[in-house]
């Protein structure tokens, strides 16, 4: 099951991710895209970059710590012929997405 926790993004942050992305809608509030966790970090998706295979993540512990980072995408597919790709960032912790589908 993924993790619960939302977070609104704030204003400056939206803009920020705005200018690095590809594309140009940014969502203003995020769910962590882990499975349920918790300690750790939350991470949520922002938008994809330019940059191949790479995406925008808000990390955050707390209000208080949120920060957008940079963050390259998972390498690692399913099995099968119709292998499907996991939807994180490289070095994750938990199951890959198509585990936990």
């Amino acid at each position: 099951m993924r993790c619960t926790q939302w977070l609104r993004v704030r204003l400056d942050l939206v803009r920020e991710a705005r200018e690095r992305s590809a594309g140009e809608h940014v969502d203003n509030l995020v769910q962590c895209q882990l499975l349920a966790h918790d300690d750790s970090d939350h991470h949520g998706f922002l938008a994809e970059l330019d940059e191949y295979a790479t995406a925008l993540w808000l990390r955050w512990h707390g209000e208080a710590k949120v920060k957008l980072v940079a963050l390259t995408d998972c390498p690692l597919t399913g099995p099968g012929p119709d292998a499907e790709g996991c939807c994180l960032f490289a070095g994750h912790a938990g199951q890959h997405t198509w585990e936990a589908a």
